[in-house]
């Protein structure tokens, strides 16, 4: 782990930090609603996994102390499968593009032909 500061165009960050995931931990105690889209680093492979991991579990944690979570894309909720917190979670979706859209007002074409039948 070496701190953003100290990276050049030749590296590659494959996850977040200890730092960051503290300050993500730290911004989701006592949230009432968390929206998640998109796993933290590439979570698919060990050790790049821990910052999605973590995040993961302070989620879970936040929605057990009343939070309500929803976690939308397929990466996500792949990442939310591997680490066995999917019962932890309020709301699961695959569409990662459908829900931001949804929860930001706009029309989803699949629901409003639904409307129209």
């Amino acid at each position: 782990v070496i701190p953003i500061a100290f990276t050049n165009s030749g590296l590659v960050g494959l996850d977040i930090g200890p730092e960051t995931m503290e300050i993500f931990k730290q911004a989701l105690e006592g949230v009432k609603t968390i929206v998640w889209n998109g796993p933290m680093g590439m979570f698919e492979e060990k050790p790049f996994d821990e910052g999605t991991v973590a995040i993961a579990q302070a989620v879970a944690e936040a929605t057990e102390k009343g939070a309500t979570s929803i976690v939308g894309g397929g990466d996500s909720v792949s990442a939310i499968n591997q680490a066995g917190l999917d019962h932890r979670i309020s709301h699961i979706s695959t569409g990662g593009g459908a829900t931001l859209e949804f929860l930001a007002g706009d029309e989803l074409s699949g629901v409003a032909a639904l409307d129209e039948r």
